[in-house]
């Protein structure tokens, strides 16, 4: 199953398109207020802009409105500008060079007890609370190497022990677009390519906390937000004989990093890290994230069925759409397998139409309600090319958090789901997240474990080798960031055991055939009976219940299936 919910165009074609279709010159039907008369940006500091034709020319157009060029991407004919005069936007459009503005980090100050961005695929202090006092430790590994191998469900759901007979993905290389990889970790060390790594993000102060190092740029093997290091951990962690296994446990890990410590990625990061990923001639990339600021991204005032809109906004998400959209294109033509996380917000993203609640999300705040329709996508997840993955918990349902939608969603795999297994002793247990590797540093800092590094209750776990010298430390998360890389690490799997090459030069495979394989291998899985979730028992208010249409081999909860990394491998073609 394949789709595409964006029109997509030649990047230079689109960028430029953007400054005369993406801007609002009317107040917008049932929208609230009348959209400003400000046609994009007014004030300075960093920015994005489009520009066609030669890089410096466009510069010299920038230095003459009075911003300063920090970086170039040639490849979408875009530029990273640092500005200070508020008449910037107006003046750089006047040469005829650059053909649209946009800030980049929409960000002000941060809110006085601002969370991490992803803070909902953490366990609650109230959930944590039941179980203080019970240190997770590391128990047998029944029957398998790993010592916390009995703790994997997700893997058994995969079947990864099987595939592992043809496959582990030796060979092939692993994006991790995400907040970074902690390549100290004991289970992820020996899989890190630091050499070809990248941090293309600055920390900010305001969102991030003090910078770890002079420059605000952390080093390419730190993880100072944790998120980035779990994904890694599902793709790749190593069989060592310590901790945990991944899907693919000799692929090679590629830290992309585009995602601050506090969990937002900004636009010029993002694409940067799909075209580095193209560059480096990447296999695949994992996306466990949306673009920031905007959760949906419009591009017309007809997009928009209730809340206020201004022409600054819709020119910014018109450029995040058609930019993303672009260096998705540009990857994937070059070869990378694309996948990304569905979204934690319950919704059904083939529906007419989506609220959101979120967005502009950034700390200085100005959220506002607001109801979209379908064509403003949440990207990178509902971009061309891309595998849009769902989340399963330990029964094989879709978690309630997952969004979800016929047509949208590609495949589902296990993510995690705290409320499951409800009326039986496993429900609402720690172990229904999945566990993966965390750096030592940030579950300190947490409160995850003490300064010993010993857990402090059931949601974390530590595993030492036999001389107690060398421990990694695990924690339990869920959501679709951990689904999608279940669905990377597979995707490793099928291009080494299809892909060419050879285990000692690399493998490579197209694409689109990668995702054929991992969807038509996957296990048919219907849709609840009456087609409707309702997640009453575990907790939840009738908003939350779920409509899932399709049959057994597509449908909008779970795709094509719950991908079988067994049954991906196990033929000779």
């Amino acid at each position: 199953m394949r789709r595409s919910n964006v029109v997509v165009v030649t990047a230079a074609g689109a960028l430029a398109l953007l400054a005369s279709s993406g801007v609002a010159t009317a107040p917008v039907a049932g929208a609230g207020p009348s959209p400003t008369a400000t046609p994009g940006p007014t004030g300075g500091g960093e920015l994005v802009v489009a520009f066609e034709g030669d890089a410096q020319r466009a510069a010299d157009a920038v230095a003459a409105a009075g911003g300063t060029v920090v970086d170039v991407n040639e490849r979408l004919d875009i530029a990273l500008v640092e500005a200070t005069s508020s008449s910037f936007a107006t003046d750089v459009r006047a040469s005829g060079v650059v053909t649209a503005v946009a800030r980049n980090h929409s960000v002000g100050s941060a809110r006085p007890g601002q969370p991490h961005r992803v803070v909902e695929e953490r366990p609650t202090v109230a959930e944590r609370a039941v179980t203080a006092g019970r240190p997770g430790r590391a128990g047998p590994g029944g029957g398998r190497r790993e010592p916390l191998a009995h703790l994997q469900w997700d893997m058994a759901q995969m079947r990864t022990d099987a595939a592992h007979r043809r496959a582990t993905g030796r060979g092939v290389t692993v994006g991790i677009i995400d907040t970074g990889i902690d390549a100290s970790h004991p289970d992820l060390a020996a899989n890190v390519d630091v050499g070809l790594s990248r941090n293309l993000t600055t920390d900010i102060p305001a969102i991030d906390g003090p910078c770890e190092v002079p420059t605000c740029v952390d080093p390419v093997d730190v993880d100072e937000g944790g998120h980035g290091t779990h994904v890694a951990g599902i793709v790749a962690a190593d069989d060592d004989g310590l901790g945990i296994e991944g899907v693919a446990p000799d692929a090679t890990l590629v830290n992309v990093r585009a995602g601050q410590d506090s969990g937002y990625f900004f636009l010029y990061e993002t694409v940067g890290a799909l075209t580095y990923a193209a560059d480096a001639g990447l296999d695949v990339v994992n996306m466990s994230f949306y673009t920031d600021p905007w959760l949906y991204n419009c591009d017309s005032p007809d997009d928009y069925v209730s809340g206020p809109v201004t022409e600054e906004q819709l020119a910014e998400q018109a450029f995040v759409k058609e930019t993303v959209t672009a260096a998705l294109e540009d990857a994937h033509a070059r070869g990378v397998t694309l996948v990304a996380a569905a979204g934690n917000e319950a919704t059904d993203l083939a529906a007419p139409t989506r609220a959101d609640a979120t967005s502009p999300d950034h700390p200085a705040g100005g959220e506002v309600e607001r109801v979209v329709t379908r064509d403003c996508p949440d990207l990178p997840a509902e971009g061309p090319h891309v595998v849009t993955v769902s989340s399963t918990g330990p029964s094989r349902t879709k978690a309630d958090y997952s969004s979800y939608g016929e047509g949208v969603v590609d495949v589902a795999a296990p993510g995690g789901y705290a409320r499951d297994l409800f009326g039986t002793p496993g429900f609402d247990a720690p172990g229904n997240r999945v566990l993966s590797s965390f750096p030592l540093a940030v579950a300190v800092a947490e409160g995850l474990v003490d300064e010993g590094g010993v857990p402090v209750d059931d949601f974390s776990r530590t595993s030492c080798d036999r001389g107690g010298r060398t421990c990694g430390v695990y924690t339990y998360l869920q959501g679709t960031s951990m689904a999608a890389p279940h669905v990377a690490g597979l995707a490793a799997l099928v291009i080494e055991r299809y892909g060419a090459g050879t285990p000692g030069h690399g493998h490579s495979m197209d694409p689109d055939a990668v995702v054929d394989r991992i969807e038509r291998t996957a296990a048919d899985t219907p849709c609840p009976p009456g087609g409707v979730e309702d997640y009453a028992d575990e907790g939840r208010p009738p908003e939350w219940n779920a409509t899932c249409t399709g049959g057994a081999a597509d449908n909008g909860f779970y795709g094509e299936g719950i991908v079988d990394a067994a049954a991906a491998v196990a033929s000779r073609r």
